[in-house]
């Protein structure tokens, strides 16, 4: 077996409502190999299809988050089937879903993106960022960037950019980059907290503000779009059980129509 093939392609699990895609190359630090890209996006398209799901967790195997794309491979895997790594992750941050990134270690490099993609990043106390773009040469895609921007701000991006120091957990909360920071042996537990709550929330509701607020953060808002769907939640079966629930004192039982 040869280093690159060690290990394993990104994995789906399924736990009711929940689907998590696991990377899995820890001996690596999970690093991003060519086939993994496009075995992202197969299972990004698995978890669409599934009705039943109601929210996407992302998170590594081992110590590390990743390490990025397999920086050997940079500029030479030119196969038509891989798709770019800005590719997966602008499809990371269109999913359906609300997406948790369960920052188990350190990342770096293009996984940051993917990490910024994702709606809630929850990081384990210790755990750092490199972006090593420029130490190595390499000008990042536009909507990697614009993502950066959109998520920390202008000054923040330029530091982790520009940099391209090493940030530790303490700065990235202040930054905004983590949500939240728990020590590495409460990560899962945390994740599975912030999960059921985001599961138990009225779905279509959710999706559709998700979508709008990306929209909004990217500047691309399509106002009228928005009204429209604000104004059919306010006949909708999913607002009926929610205020039946709550004059009942209960937990709403939402169908996701």
């Amino acid at each position: 077996m040869s280093v690159a093939a060690e290990g394993a392609p990104p994995s789906l699990e399924v736990a009711g409502a929940v689907a998590t895609i696991r990377l899995n190359r820890p001996r690596q630090h999970n690093r991003i190999e060519p086939e993994d890209l496009l075995c992202l996006l197969q299972l990004l398209d698995r978890v669409e299809a599934e009705t039943a799901l109601r929210v996407l967790v992302l998170t590594g195997t081992g110590r590390s988050f990743s390490a990025g794309y397999n920086i050997g491979k940079l500029g030479e895997d030119t196969r038509p089937e891989i798709p770019e790594f800005g590719t997966v992750a602008d499809r990371l941050e269109c999913c359906r879903l609300p997406t948790i990134c369960a920052l188990n270690g350190s990342i770096y490099g293009g996984a940051v993106d993917f990490a910024m993609a994702a709606d809630f990043r929850i990081g384990a106390a210790g755990m750092s960022l490199t972006m090593p773009a420029a130490r190595l040469g390499l000008h990042y895609y536009p909507s990697g960037l614009q993502r950066a921007v959109s998520r920390l701000g202008l000054g923040a991006a330029k530091r982790l950019f520009l940099l391209a120091e090493p940030v530790g957990t303490e700065e990235l909360l202040r930054l905004g980059f983590l949500d939240e920071a728990v020590p590495a042996e409460q990560l899962e537990a945390r994740v599975a907290d912030c999960a059921a709550l985001l599961a138990g929330r009225a779905p279509l509701a959710l999706q559709g503000m998700k979508a709008a607020l990306n929209d909004f953060a990217r500047g691309e808002a399509d106002i009228a779009a928005i009204n429209e769907r604000h104004l059919r939640s306010q006949g909708s079966a999913e607002l009926a059980e929610g205020r039946a629930a709550w004059l009942e004192k209960r937990a709403p039982r939402f169908s996701g129509r």
